[in-house]
């Protein structure tokens, strides 16, 4: 997303003379299609009232933010557009392919991360769901929370589900049998 001036030509043949299939267009559009790897983005004055959804998108693809010059609006602005990379106007092949480089490795990076904080937050929900399955089978069985635990591990392995799925069932049955339970004493 650059103009169609000569530094913009000289981007688009920068970065085909390093192999790039490139898809040039401007003004920068509001809306954005997922068959792009990497978003180069002119950074002008026009660009920092822009609105754009997939700037603010999680998926959108890693940005390297092209500046002509710099001050402390630009900087903020870059940071605003979550840029991976910056290259300086006018565009030297110098410094390209690094940033290019830089740009995707930070972005599968934060994918990574984000994965793993996403299976912790995961395993982080089972571990209270069965602590909470725990708990309530030590209060109405009257056992210890080993026993507890292993009632619901040898459930899990005799039904062939997880010990979530027979953790969320022992505190939905309990849910059940408490409003059971206080309605009939009414």
């Amino acid at each position: 997303m650059h103009p169609n001036d000569q530094d913009g030509q000289e981007l688009i043949s920068q970065l085909q003379r390093i192999g790039c299939q490139v898809k040039a267009f401007w003004p920068p559009s509001e809306e954005f299609s997922d068959e792009f790897d990497l978003v180069f983005l002119a950074v002008r004055p026009e660009v920092l009232s822009m609105s754009a959804p997939w700037l603010r998108d999680d998926a959108c693809r890693p940005l390297i933010a092209v500046v002509t010059y710099e001050n402390p609006t630009i900087v903020e602005a870059v940071l605003n557009l979550g840029a991976r990379a910056v290259i300086a106007s006018p565009v030297k092949s110098f410094g390209l392919l690094t940033s290019i480089v830089v740009a995707l490795h930070g972005a599968e990076s934060q994918k990574a991360h984000e994965h793993y904080a996403q299976r912790l937050e995961q395993r982080l929900a089972t571990m209270r769901k069965v602590a909470k399955a725990k708990a309530v089978l030590m209060e109405t069985q009257n056992i210890s929370e080993q026993e507890a635990y292993q009632v619901i591990r040898n459930q899990a392995m005799s039904k062939r589900v997880t010990t979530e799925e027979i953790a969320d069932a022992v505190i939905k049955a309990n849910e059940i049998l408490t409003f059971d339970a206080k309605t009939a004493r009414r």
